[in-house]
C-alpha cells in the first residue's frame, strides 16, 4: 500500500514514474531536468527504512543474501543490463506501467517475471542451489 501511495504522490507532485532505476540514475551527472537532491532523499529512505522498522517493532526482519560475491556481482550487472535495455526497472514498470494499463509495461513486468521464476527453477531444481 505504502508503494502505490508514494508511487501516486511522486507522479502528482513531480509528474514523474517510481521507477528505482530511473530515480537512482538522476543522481548522476548530467542533471539536466533531473533533481538530484529528491534522488538522494529516496535512496537514503530506502536505506533507512529497514533501521527504523527495526527500531520501531524492536525485532528483525528476515532477509537471506548469497554470500558467493561473484554471483551477486553477475547478478547486479544483468539486473542493470536488463533495466537499461527495458528501458526501465520492475517498480517502474511492475508498479507504475501496469496501474496505468501501458502495454509495453505489461509485456516488460511479464518478461521480468517469466526470467526470475526460470532463474530460481534452474539454480534451486538444476544447480542445486
Amino acid at each position: 500500500m505504502l508503494i502505490g501511495i508514494s508511487a501516486v504522490m511522486l507522479m502528482l507532485f513531480n509528474g514523474r514514474i517510481a521507477g528505482i532505476s530511473g530515480i537512482l540514475g538522476r543522481l548522476f551527472p548530467p542533471y539536466d531536468g533531473a533533481d538530484p537532491g529528491g534522488a538522494a532523499a529516496f535512496v537514503i529512505g530506502l536505506l533507512v527504512a529497514p533501521l527504523l522498522y527495526v527500531a520501531v517493532i524492536g525485532a528483525p526482519f528476515a532477509q537471506t543474501v548469497s554470500n558467493n560475491v561473484g554471483l551477486m556481482t553477475a547478478a547486479g550487472l544483468l539486473v542493470g543490463f536488463g533495466a537499461v535495455y527495458g528501458s526501465g526497472c520492475t517498480s517502474g514498470h511492475g508498479v507504475c506501467g501496469t496501474a496505468r494499463l501501458s502495454l509495453r509495461s505489461l509485456s516488460a513486468t511479464m518478461i521480468f517475471m517469466a526470467t526470475g521464476f526460470a532463474t530460481v527453477f534452474v539454480t534451486r531444481h538444476l544447480m542445486g542451489g
